[in-house]
């Protein structure tokens, strides 16, 4: 019987929906770039702002996985490059930011959460750049693994190899839970660790990817 040791855990759209939130922290960004700097916002708007940070994409294809980076540098552009406007970006990222992490979470997750950790050490593990004590959950993981810190996103083998040295044990031990089949299942199944799909909207499962092992709707069915 496999008894995993540690139980790792993406986190947008599997803890919490990720769309509502960057959409509000979007909008809140905007609105306060509009209080604060009308000159600057003249021609903008939260969908130029996007496109701005998609074009950041394009320019950096080598920071992809660094979520906060590609926002910054794409709030830095409204402002230009000196002193004032640095710390013009980084009062704007804050507010951004701070928004990015008011997070709720799916119904089953709180008492799942809790359940769980009595018997395993429970880790994040996520492409995002959410800080799980400002979510409000930092309390509950022994670390968080993320896109920044290992240099590359799920599913690249190389983040979950960083999760096996943080954590300190053999992919055997590990289980790890999410809702991406590509970045997720595939990526740990492919890094040797065993993968639940956490499929809450009856999805359908990708025709070109070997079916997961175990797959579930609520967190609950994983304990």
């Amino acid at each position: 019987m496999f008894a995993p040791l540690v139980l790792s855990f993406d986190l947008d759209d599997t803890l919490w929906p990720i769309g509502p939130v960057i959409l509000a922290a979007e909008e809140e960004l905007t609105s306060w770039l509009q209080a604060r700097h009308p000159e600057v916002m003249q021609a903008h708007s939260t969908a130029t702002l996007r496109a701005i940070r998609e074009q950041v994409v394009l320019e950096h294809p080598e920071r992809r996985h660094d979520m906060t980076f590609l926002r910054h540098r794409a709030i830095m552009k409204l402002f230009g490059a000196d002193r004032a406007a640095q710390r013009h970006a980084d009062a704007a990222f804050e507010v951004f930011y701070a928004a990015r992490n008011r997070i709720t979470l799916y119904d089953d997750v709180p008492m799942a959460l809790a359940r769980l950790r009595r018997r395993h050490r429970l880790f994040a593990l996520s492409n995002g750049n959410a800080d799980l004590e400002r979510c409000g959950i930092g309390g509950l993981f022994d670390g968080h693994i993320t896109a920044i810190a290992a240099g590359c996103p799920k599913p690249d083998a190389r983040i979950f190899s960083h999760l096996l040295r943080v954590a300190g044990v053999d992919a055997s031990q590990v289980l790890h839970i999410g809702d991406d089949p590509h970045a997720d299942v595939h990526g740990a199944m492919a890094a040797g660790i065993q993968a639940v799909w956490l499929n809450r909207d009856a999805r359908p499962w990708p025709a070109e990817l070997p079916p997961p092992a175990r797959t579930i709707s609520t967190l609950a069915q994983l304990i």
